[in-house]
Parts: structure tokens; sequence; C-alpha cells
């Protein structure tokens, strides 16, 4: 059985947990004591409570503590990084590594290649003047000191689709980076956004190596021939490693480029579409309810994003509870009070070191989705037009801090099975 297959029949175990036995009203009392707990947390004047939702549960038996609208779809700003983690474990896998390549055309001759030098992308996102520095040094020490062409962009393994869908004006080139093929420091000069990565990229390259010693014109667009050989290469960090500054540190280009390298594995495109349409169907066959889900891009930016809380709180149990994923997963999650994106949040005594989540910030959606310690997970959805990102905060935090005080023994009696 392969990882998706073993990823499944563990979601399904979790999914199909028998239902509990009919409460008794001490229980009952029990239940409501932590539902009437957690649901005081999300009151706020700030919020509005039709496009709020909440869910916790408790991971030792997948039961139900509380539950608030959902199964209703709403915008998911940056926990839709957490699909996209997903996908890339089971499609990549965490040994993954983006790499660029140099690709002759033409051939040596002495300390002369005669032709040109083709740079590919294969989509990067971490490649920088240090990168294409270390491809120049591997070109030196093979003896070239001259090329008689220029150095050739391609940027062929993705799209031409720089941008997502319900992207905003500025999120292109701020938010996030060009998604193309090739794209170096991400796409800016002297704090300018180039117009063509890739061909910026390529005309760096072609400065980096006059300046290792290496006479070359300039730079073109182009596709290398698929028969040229592949002069030096460089790679990324392991997919695991970008992981952790995907989600810990909630880094947009990253999770795009994530995405579409899933649709290029997958299906041989390297599309943003291609990635979001595996990513769905991994989802499905794992078991997670996907109705009202619509996955847009990879890094929660677009309007058009929709999750529910159902979806992913059965998320997070697969993750939890997958032997393969679970360490991987934890690991890439910002810690309360520490690291990440909750660095500031949350430092409280019982949530500081304990909990480990993923917030989302856009101007219509606030988010937070995580664990507290071994015992819980939850996830909370803020939406509004724009978000009162303070009030979300605000009962985010309450709701944290609340469920980490609720005793695992009283879970044991009061909660509903999943």
């Amino acid at each position: 059985m392969g990882l998706r297959g073993r990823i499944a029949a563990v979601s399904a175990m979790a999914l199909l947990a028998p239902v509990a036995a009919q409460a008794s009203a001490t229980n009952d009392n029990s239940r409501a004591s932590i539902d009437g707990r957690l649901a005081r947390t999300l009151r706020t004047s700030g919020i509005t409570p039709a496009r709020s939702a909440a869910i916790a549960i408790d991971l030792a038996s997948g039961r139900t503590l509380f539950s608030q609208n959902a199964d209703t779809a709403l915008a998911p700003a940056s926990n839709e990084k957490l699909t996209v983690t997903y996908g890339a474990l089971v499609e990549l896998g965490p040994e993954y590594r983006f790499n660029t390549d140099v690709v002759g055309e033409g051939r040596q001759v002495g300390d002369d290649w005669q032709g040109r030098l083709v740079l590919k992308g294969f989509g990067d996102p971490t490649l920088t003047t240090a990168g294409l520095e270390r491809l120049a040094r591997k070109l030196y020490a093979l003896g070239i000191r001259r090329v008689t062409g220029s150095v050739v962009a391609d940027a062929s393994w993705g799209d031409r689709d720089w941008s997502a869908p319900g992207w905003s004006s500025g999120d292109y080139g701020f938010e996030s980076a060009p998604l193309a093929g090739l794209v170096a420091n991400g796409g800016f000069r002297q704090n300018i956004l180039e117009t063509d990565p890739p061909l910026a990229a390529a005309a760096l390259f072609a400065r980096v190596l006059r300046g290792q010693g290496i006479e070359i014109h300039g730079a073109v667009d182009g596709r290398a021939p698929a028969s040229a050989p592949t002069l030096a290469s460089i790679h990324s960090h392991k997919l695991s490693v970008l992981l952790r500054t995907m989600d810990t540190d909630s880094v947009n280009y990253i999770a795009e480029m994530v995405l579409k390298a899933i649709g290029a594995k997958a299906t041989g495109t390297g599309s943003t579409a291609a990635g979001a349409r595996i990513v769905r169907r991994d989802l499905g066959i794992a078991g997670v309810p996907l109705a009202g889900a619509r996955i847009v891009d990879g890094s929660g930016l677009s309007s058009l994003d929709r999750v529910t809380a159902n979806e992913l709180a059965t998320l997070l149990l697969v993750f939890w509870r997958s032997p393969e994923l679970h360490n991987l997963v934890t690991d890439s999650l910002a810690v309360a009070g520490e690291t990440g994106t909750l660095e500031d949040r949350l430092d409280a005594k019982g949530t500081r070191g304990v909990v480990r989540g993923k917030t989302g910030t856009t101007k219509i959606s606030s988010a937070l989705s995580g664990y507290v310690g071994s015992r819980y997970a939850f996830v909370l959805l803020q939406n509004g037009d724009p978000v009162n990102w303070s009030a979300a905060h605000v009962v985010q935090d309450r709701f944290v801090e609340a469920l980490a005080k609720v005793s695992p023994k009283r879970v044991a009696l009061s909660g509903r099975s999943r």
C-alpha cells in the first residue's frame, strides 16, 4: 500500500469511529458546560455570527467538543495552505526539491562554449543571486570561459499565468512573487518588480557569469531543446524544510509554487488549476468532506477560495493520526508565543509553547487552526467585508485559551463522536 493508501486507511478509521452511546443527564450537563464556555468566547460586536465558524475535536477519540457553523463555506485566508501541505506531502513527498538547470545548446571547444546556455527553471521559489552564482562556478569548473551566444530564459515548466484568479491588484508581486517557472529574487531588482521575471533572471545570470570570468552576450526568451545536455544544476531545500517556512511564516509564494509543482508532477502541467484539482482529489480520497470547498490558489490570497471548519478539522485529524505526516505537519506549524505568525499571540501560561497553529489574514478573512498540545484540534474562521482583524484575533485567542483549560476527563464524558 502506497503513502496515499495508508493515509486514506487512517482517515477512514478516523471518520468511521463508532457513535457514542446516549449520554446520561450528568454527561449532558458536562456537555452544556463545555459548549457554553466555548460559545461565550466567540461573542463580540466586531464579528458577524453567521460569517463565523468554530469547531474543536478531541484528538484521542475524534469526538466533537464544540461546533458552530462547521459546514458553512467561508474564505480561509492562509489556512488554505493546510490543504496544499497535504497535497504536497502525498504527491511530491518530503524529500522533493525544486531544481534549476543550465542546459547547453551547442558544444564546448576548448574554453569556448559555441552556442547558447539555457537557464531552465522548475519553479524554485527560493532561487536567488547566490544560487545563480553557484551555477556559474560549476560552469567555470567545466573550463568554460566564453560563450558565443546568449543566456536563454526557459520558464516552460510552468504556464504563463503568473497570478491566480481572485487576487487583488496588490497581491501580484507584493503578497506573492510572480508565479513563473523561472524567477530570481522574488522577481525584484533594487526593490522594483520586473515586468518579465524569467527574462530578468536570465539577464541577471549573464551578469553573474561575467562576474565569474565567463564572457557571454545578453539574455533572450526561449526553450531548451529536448536533446540538449544539462551542464549544471542546483536544488532547493527539501520540501519538508520549505513547508516549515511556508506554514510557520505563512509565505504565500512558496505555497503557490508548491501547488504548481503538484500539478506538474501529477499531470505534466505546472499550473495553479492543475495543482488545485490534484489537491482536491487527494483530500477526497482521504475522506475529507469537501461540500462547499473551493481550491482556487495555494496561498489563500484568492477571494474565491472556500473551506469549511469541518473540512479543516477532519484534515487536522488526518495529519494527527498519520505516522507518515504527523511530525512533518506539526513541525511546520507556528508555535504560540514563540515562532512565526504566532510569536506574539497566545503567550500565556497553558498556551505558550503548547499550541501549534496556522494563521490566516486577508481583507475578508481571519483564521486560526491547529492543535492544543496532544489533546485537541481546533478551527476558527471569521469573515467580513472587510473582516475586523482585531475582533477576530480576540475571539480566536479566547477560544483557544478556554479550550486549553478543558479537562480531558470531562471530554471523555461529554464529547460527540466524529
